[in-house]
């Protein structure tokens, strides 16, 4: 039998985008083989291995990475870029056996070919088993989503936690690297709106899985791809630098205003939200929840304190709109995205499209899957309507003269008051008379605005400490 250096894949995981470790002392302890496929005469064999990586550093811990594999006799040039190393083949025995070459499969059309001819095969809501995994395929409504097994594989760049490969313009496949048993909420929230018709995602054509240790656990998922998707942030952004390009430009009358786009994807939101009411289980929770969420966001600020002592002069008003939520009745709680942002969504010439349904990565699946408050969502789009002045300004060049300098932030906190609005605005008016009262609304939407807030500032002073200034001037305003 075959068998890798850990070596090899300790030196090969610290030059990737999404291994989550890098920084921190690891190794490679045991590495499982999960799958094996072959493409015959026509292609590499294709192994999928399940890595894990244990830290050596006082935090500690485990952590468990997908890495498929393509394996080769001889050198492929063509794929020299994603060349990971060699092992002897196990057949010679003894380490006397052919020294076998290693790429990463996502980099490989020839790899990636076996992958379409499994969901291929189990077209029609059906499965078909291959060589240790289960390819899943899901009916789209009203849309015919054969896959032509012509088509040929692209991977994209950019991502962090995980791998996304495009086969020609008509489908997206996200590959998971940081993997864990259980059900992928991203694939099970996915399944519910694409089955329940929801115009603002990408349908979900199937996913892949296999059986660990007795427990499935979900590797990867195919869906639509949207030629047309614009980047919701990167939209956002331009629209800033737009209005900041003339200063003479009011907001609302400039080519930057977002507050349309805004609106509508707030309408957006609220149709997800109606929609995963109708596809999950919904629950109306009493005094003693609300009073747990406040404890919890309460105990996030005091661990919050030691890394950002900064936030030491807004503490009392945080715990004010804590303890405000502790007075409240009760809470409506539902499935929701759960780490939703400007990020977390596409602008496409059909309109606005919510994607990655994972919830927050540093929790287990299923605490993910449990039902939270939708308030939540909205406090996380309206922060980072916050975020994209601020990222404008962090980035720009120095203004010519103070005068110049006090317009521009100016007119990027109209632009952010304008699209958090409208976006709020939308928001309630698509929920009708299951918005709950004003008064509760406002005491949530504070709190979680707060809470998430917090939650940037921690992440920016760790990773990029002179942007703590955005989130910490968003606390200035809290009960202000």
């Amino acid at each position: 039998m075959s068998t890798i250096d850990p070596t090899v894949l300790e030196g090969y995981l610290v030059r990737t985008r999404w291994f989550g470790g890098k920084g921190r002392p690891f190794r490679v302890g045991e590495v499982r083989t999960l799958a094996e496929l072959s493409g015959g005469e026509r292609g590499p064999r294709a192994i999928v291995h399940l890595v894990s990586v244990q830290y050596d550093d006082e935090e500690g811990g485990s952590e468990q990475y997908q890495v498929p594999l393509s394996v080769y006799d001889h050198p492929e040039e063509r794929l020299a870029y994603a060349f990971v190393g060699s092992m002897l083949d196990g057949e010679g025995g003894d380490g006397d056996g052919r020294v076998l070459h290693l790429y990463d499969a996502v980099h490989d059309r020839d790899a990636m070919a076996l992958w379409l001819d499994g969901f291929v095969a189990a077209e029609g809501e059906g499965e078909r088993a291959e060589g240790g995994l289960r390819f899943r395929r899901v009916r789209v409504p009203d849309d015919d989503s054969r896959l032509d097994p012509e088509l040929r594989s692209t991977p994209l760049t950019g991502e962090q936690s995980n791998s996304s490969v495009k086969f020609d313009d008509t489908a997206i496949m996200k590959v998971f690297r940081k993997v864990t048993p259980g059900v992928n909420p991203d694939i099970e929230i996915h399944q519910a709106l694409t089955r329940g018709g929801s115009e603002y995602i990408a349908e979900l054509y199937g996913w892949l899985e296999a059986d660990v240790d007795g427990e499935v656990m979900h590797l990867a998922m195919l869906q639509r791809f949207l030629r047309t998707a614009t980047d919701g942030f990167e939209m956002a952004t331009g629209s800033v630098r737009t209005l900041l390009a003339d200063l003479e430009q009011s907001p609302e009358d400039s080519g930057g205003d977002f507050a349309g786009e805004a609106a509508r994807l707030g309408e957006a939101l609220a149709a997800v939200h109606a929609m995963l009411r109708e596809q999950f289980p919904t629950e109306r929770r009493g005094p003693a929840s609300a009073g747990e969420l406040a404890d919890a966001m309460g105990e996030r600020l005091d661990r919050a304190l030691r890394v950002v002592p900064e936030l030491e002069p807004f503490a009392a008003r945080l715990r004010a709109a804590y303890d405000a939520v502790r007075g409240l009745p009760g809470i409506d709680v539902q499935r929701v995205h759960g780490d939703l942002h400007l990020g977390q969504t596409l602008r496409t010439s059909r309109g606005w499209k919510i994607v990655d349904f994972e919830g927050e990565p540093g929790r287990p699946f299923a605490e993910r899957a449990l039902p939270d408050s939708p308030w939540r969502d909205v406090a996380g789009m309206l922060r980072s309507f916050d975020y994209a002045p601020g990222v404008v300004e962090m980035t720009a060049g120095a203004p010519a003269d103070e005068e110049d300098a006090a317009v521009r932030a100016e007119r990027a906190r109209a632009w952010s008051q304008r699209a958090r609005t409208h976006f709020l605005q939308a928001y309630v008016e698509s929920l009708g008379d299951r918005g709950g009262s004003e008064d509760e609304r406002r005491v949530l939407l504070q709190a979680y605005v707060a809470d998430k807030a917090v939650y940037e500032a921690i992440y920016e002073k760790r990773n990029r400490p002179s942007w703590t200034a955005i989130p910490l001037a968003a606390l200035a305003r809290i009960g202000g």
